[in-house]
């Protein structure tokens, strides 16, 4: 197989992988933060800080596949 090609398949496999264990994470942490809303509601805005800063944190492990697949890519 070509380098070309296999460096297609890395970049694909890369990012691929890389972003499902985040998308799955931001997933439950929506779902822990709404069940916390749902039982006790006062508590909303504390909630919603922790939830957009613990999904921050998820997102940044997407964003260091994403830099790595263009790695692999351009190089």
């Amino acid at each position: 197989m070509p380098l070309e090609g296999l460096k297609a398949i890395a970049t694909a496999l890369a990012i691929g992988l890389g972003a499902i264990g985040p998308g799955i994470g931001i997933g439950l942490i929506g779902l822990g933060a709404l069940q916390a809303i749902g039982r006790n509601p006062d508590a909303e805005g504390k909630i919603r800080t922790y939830m957009i800063l613990a999904i921050a944190f998820a997102e940044a492990v997407v964003i260091y596949a994403l830099v790595i697949a263009l790695i692999i890519r351009y190089t």
